[in-house]
Protein backbone atom coordinates (compact mmCIF):
# COMPACT_ATOMS: atom_id res chain seq x y z
CA UNK A 1 0.00 0.00 0.00
CA UNK A 2 1.48 3.18 -1.02
CA UNK A 3 2.02 6.33 2.27
CA UNK A 4 0.08 9.47 1.49
CA UNK A 5 2.81 11.99 0.45
CA UNK A 6 2.42 15.12 2.81
CA UNK A 7 4.22 18.66 1.99
CA UNK A 8 4.51 20.76 4.89
CA UNK A 9 5.08 24.19 4.02
CA UNK A 10 5.89 25.94 7.28
CA UNK A 11 8.66 28.65 7.80
CA UNK A 12 9.10 28.11 11.68
CA UNK A 13 11.57 25.32 12.17
CA UNK A 14 10.00 24.10 14.99
CA UNK A 15 6.80 23.57 13.98
CA UNK A 16 8.24 21.72 10.65
CA UNK A 17 10.56 19.53 12.34
CA UNK A 18 7.83 18.85 15.17
CA UNK A 19 5.06 18.12 12.36
CA UNK A 20 7.50 15.63 9.83
CA UNK A 21 8.58 13.85 12.50
CA UNK A 22 5.07 13.39 13.93
CA UNK A 23 3.50 12.26 10.53
CA UNK A 24 6.89 10.09 9.84
CA UNK A 25 6.10 8.25 12.69
CA UNK A 26 2.35 7.80 11.70
CA UNK A 27 3.31 6.17 8.55
CA UNK A 28 3.60 9.56 6.22
CA UNK A 29 6.02 10.65 3.37
CA UNK A 30 6.84 14.09 4.78
CA UNK A 31 8.67 16.60 3.01
CA UNK A 32 9.57 20.58 4.19
CA UNK A 33 10.33 23.65 3.13
CA UNK A 34 9.62 26.74 4.34
CA UNK A 35 8.40 29.05 1.15
CA UNK A 36 5.75 28.63 -1.87
CA UNK A 37 8.88 29.36 -4.00
CA UNK A 38 9.98 25.92 -2.35
CA UNK A 39 6.64 24.31 -2.84
CA UNK A 40 6.66 24.61 -6.40
CA UNK A 41 8.96 22.26 -7.54
CA UNK A 42 8.19 19.80 -5.30
CA UNK A 43 4.92 20.00 -5.89
CA UNK A 44 5.45 20.08 -9.76
CA UNK A 45 6.27 16.24 -9.27
CA UNK A 46 2.75 15.26 -9.02
CA UNK A 47 3.29 12.70 -6.26
CA UNK A 48 2.04 15.00 -3.16
CA UNK A 49 -1.32 14.02 -1.94
CA UNK A 50 -1.95 16.85 0.73
CA UNK A 51 -0.52 20.06 1.76
CA UNK A 52 0.08 21.52 4.99
CA UNK A 53 -0.01 25.33 4.71
CA UNK A 54 1.29 27.62 6.47
CA UNK A 55 -0.64 31.06 6.00
CA UNK A 56 2.21 33.57 6.94
CA UNK A 57 4.99 32.63 4.64
CA UNK A 58 7.78 35.05 3.39
CA UNK A 59 7.42 36.30 -0.26
CA UNK A 60 4.28 34.54 -1.66
CA UNK A 61 1.71 33.93 1.65
CA UNK A 62 0.27 30.72 1.72
CA UNK A 63 -3.42 32.11 0.85
CA UNK A 64 -1.68 33.00 -3.21
CA UNK A 65 0.11 29.48 -3.16
CA UNK A 66 -3.53 28.23 -1.98
CA UNK A 67 -5.41 29.96 -5.14
CA UNK A 68 -2.69 29.05 -7.63
CA UNK A 69 -2.67 25.15 -6.56
CA UNK A 70 -6.20 25.28 -6.83
CA UNK A 71 -6.56 26.53 -10.65
CA UNK A 72 -4.20 23.62 -11.74
CA UNK A 73 -6.57 20.70 -9.60
CA UNK A 74 -3.54 21.02 -7.26
CA UNK A 75 -3.09 18.40 -4.17
CA UNK A 76 -5.43 18.72 -1.18
CA UNK A 77 -4.98 21.46 1.42
CA UNK A 78 -5.10 21.96 5.08
CA UNK A 79 -4.44 25.44 6.03
CA UNK A 80 -2.12 26.46 9.11
CA UNK A 81 -3.20 29.63 10.82
CA UNK A 82 -2.23 31.53 14.04
CA UNK A 83 -4.61 33.70 12.45
CA UNK A 84 -7.79 33.18 14.80
CA UNK A 85 -10.16 35.72 12.90
CA UNK A 86 -13.24 34.40 11.06
CA UNK A 87 -12.26 36.24 8.09
CA UNK A 88 -9.06 34.64 7.67
CA UNK A 89 -10.66 30.96 7.67
CA UNK A 90 -13.28 32.15 5.47
CA UNK A 91 -10.90 33.01 2.98
CA UNK A 92 -9.05 29.74 2.72
CA UNK A 93 -11.86 28.20 2.42
CA UNK A 94 -12.98 30.78 -0.41
CA UNK A 95 -9.66 29.99 -2.03
CA UNK A 96 -10.50 26.07 -1.94
CA UNK A 97 -8.67 25.07 1.09
CA UNK A 98 -10.08 21.52 2.27
CA UNK A 99 -9.74 22.60 6.02
CA UNK A 100 -7.94 24.96 8.52
CA UNK A 101 -5.90 24.20 11.24
CA UNK A 102 -5.74 27.15 14.42
CA UNK A 103 -2.43 27.61 16.10
CA UNK A 104 -1.10 26.35 18.19
CA UNK A 105 -3.26 22.58 17.31
CA UNK A 106 -3.50 19.37 18.98
CA UNK A 107 -1.27 17.15 16.91
CA UNK A 108 -4.03 14.33 16.93
CA UNK A 109 -6.62 16.60 16.12
CA UNK A 110 -4.72 17.84 13.07
CA UNK A 111 -3.65 13.61 12.59
CA UNK A 112 -7.75 13.31 12.24
CA UNK A 113 -8.03 16.36 10.02
CA UNK A 114 -5.36 14.98 7.87
CA UNK A 115 -7.12 11.51 7.55
CA UNK A 116 -10.78 13.05 6.95
CA UNK A 117 -9.25 15.08 3.76
CA UNK A 118 -7.24 12.15 2.58
CA UNK A 119 -10.30 9.66 2.27
CA UNK A 120 -12.08 12.21 0.26
CA UNK A 121 -11.71 10.40 -3.17
CA UNK A 122 -9.69 12.62 -5.99
CA UNK A 123 -11.33 14.28 -8.32
CA UNK A 124 -10.03 13.16 -12.33
CA UNK A 125 -9.81 15.47 -14.59
CA UNK A 126 -10.86 13.08 -17.60
CA UNK A 127 -14.68 12.90 -16.39
CA UNK A 128 -16.09 10.19 -14.61
CA UNK A 129 -15.41 6.52 -15.56
CA UNK A 130 -16.99 3.20 -14.75
CA UNK A 131 -15.65 2.07 -11.41
CA UNK A 132 -17.44 -0.77 -9.75
CA UNK A 133 -20.61 0.46 -7.67
CA UNK A 134 -20.51 3.56 -8.48
CA UNK A 135 -23.80 6.06 -8.80
CA UNK A 136 -24.92 9.06 -9.96
CA UNK A 137 -27.52 11.86 -8.44
CA UNK A 138 -29.30 13.70 -11.19
CA UNK A 139 -31.09 16.83 -10.28
CA UNK A 140 -32.18 19.62 -12.18
CA UNK A 141 -29.60 18.58 -15.30
CA UNK A 142 -26.69 18.60 -13.36
CA UNK A 143 -25.34 14.46 -13.11
CA UNK A 144 -22.93 14.46 -9.41
CA UNK A 145 -20.58 10.87 -8.69
CA UNK A 146 -20.29 11.79 -5.04
CA UNK A 147 -17.48 8.93 -4.75
CA UNK A 148 -14.92 11.52 -6.76
CA UNK A 149 -16.59 14.63 -5.91
CA UNK A 150 -17.30 14.78 -9.97
CA UNK A 151 -20.46 17.31 -10.94
CA UNK A 152 -21.05 17.49 -14.66
CA UNK A 153 -23.09 20.74 -15.47
CA UNK A 154 -26.71 20.52 -17.68
CA UNK A 155 -24.65 21.39 -20.64
CA UNK A 156 -22.26 18.92 -20.30
CA UNK A 157 -19.13 20.65 -18.58
CA UNK A 158 -17.16 19.64 -15.60
CA UNK A 159 -18.03 22.16 -12.45
CA UNK A 160 -14.99 21.90 -10.13
CA UNK A 161 -15.95 21.51 -6.75
CA UNK A 162 -13.68 21.27 -3.49
CA UNK A 163 -14.03 19.32 -0.71
CA UNK A 164 -15.77 20.91 1.66
CA UNK A 165 -18.53 22.19 -1.54
CA UNK A 166 -18.38 17.98 -2.49
CA UNK A 167 -19.57 17.19 0.95
CA UNK A 168 -22.25 19.51 1.53
CA UNK A 169 -23.66 18.76 -2.25
CA UNK A 170 -23.73 15.22 -0.72
CA UNK A 171 -25.69 16.07 2.21
CA UNK A 172 -28.75 18.38 -0.06
CA UNK A 173 -29.09 16.00 -2.08
CA UNK A 174 -29.34 13.02 0.63
CA UNK A 175 -31.98 15.86 2.47
CA UNK A 176 -33.50 17.18 -0.33
CA UNK A 177 -36.53 19.34 0.49
CA UNK A 178 -35.52 19.49 4.20
CA UNK A 179 -34.84 22.63 6.15
CA UNK A 180 -31.31 21.95 7.47
CA UNK A 181 -30.12 24.41 9.95
CA UNK A 182 -26.23 25.80 9.85
CA UNK A 183 -25.57 23.24 12.77
CA UNK A 184 -27.17 20.29 11.08
CA UNK A 185 -25.15 21.16 7.70
CA UNK A 186 -21.94 21.37 9.47
CA UNK A 187 -22.67 18.00 11.51
CA UNK A 188 -23.78 16.42 8.50
CA UNK A 189 -20.99 17.67 5.90
CA UNK A 190 -18.06 17.99 8.24
CA UNK A 191 -18.45 15.94 11.15
CA UNK A 192 -19.51 16.59 15.15
CA UNK A 193 -17.95 18.78 17.28
CA UNK A 194 -16.34 20.31 13.76
CA UNK A 195 -15.77 24.22 14.94
CA UNK A 196 -16.81 26.19 12.13
CA UNK A 197 -18.39 29.51 12.24
CA UNK A 198 -21.72 30.22 10.64
CA UNK A 199 -20.52 33.07 8.39
CA UNK A 200 -17.84 30.17 7.37
CA UNK A 201 -21.19 28.08 5.78
CA UNK A 202 -22.71 30.75 4.52
CA UNK A 203 -20.58 32.00 2.56
CA UNK A 204 -19.91 28.17 1.50
CA UNK A 205 -23.52 27.45 0.55
CA UNK A 206 -23.60 31.17 -1.46
CA UNK A 207 -19.57 30.04 -3.33
CA UNK A 208 -22.04 26.28 -4.46
CA UNK A 209 -25.29 27.96 -5.33
CA UNK A 210 -23.15 30.27 -7.83
CA UNK A 211 -21.97 26.98 -9.46
CA UNK A 212 -25.12 25.26 -9.60
CA UNK A 213 -26.91 28.55 -11.19
CA UNK A 214 -27.79 28.29 -14.65
CA UNK A 215 -29.78 30.19 -17.37
CA UNK A 216 -32.65 27.21 -18.29
CA UNK A 217 -33.30 26.78 -14.37
CA UNK A 218 -36.92 27.55 -13.38
CA UNK A 219 -35.58 26.00 -9.61
CA UNK A 220 -34.38 28.20 -7.00
CA UNK A 221 -31.77 25.34 -6.20
CA UNK A 222 -30.92 26.59 -2.76
CA UNK A 223 -33.02 28.48 -0.86
CA UNK A 224 -32.70 30.32 2.37
CA UNK A 225 -34.50 30.13 5.36
CA UNK A 226 -34.87 32.88 6.94
CA UNK A 227 -33.63 32.01 10.55
CA UNK A 228 -34.13 28.59 9.92
CA UNK A 229 -31.12 27.53 7.16
CA UNK A 230 -31.63 25.95 3.73
CA UNK A 231 -33.19 23.57 2.08
CA UNK A 232 -32.31 21.97 -1.15
CA UNK A 233 -35.24 22.47 -3.63
CA UNK A 234 -34.50 20.07 -6.76
CA UNK A 235 -35.71 16.81 -6.82
CA UNK A 236 -33.10 14.14 -7.12
CA UNK A 237 -33.14 10.81 -8.51
CA UNK A 238 -29.87 8.08 -8.30
CA UNK A 239 -28.61 5.87 -10.55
Amino acid sequence: MNKSHILIVEDDLDIRDLLKAFLEEKGFVASVCDSAEKAKPILSGGDVDLVLLDVMLPGMDGFELCRSLRSTEGPRIIMLTALNEPVDKVVGLELGADDYVSKPFDLRELLARIRAVLRRPSLSAEGPRAVGAEFVLRFSGFAFYPQRRFLRSPAGLRVPLTGAEADLLLVFCKNASRVLSREELINLSRGEGFAIAPRSVDLLVSRLRRKLAHDDSVVEVIRTIRTDGYAFQPEVSIE
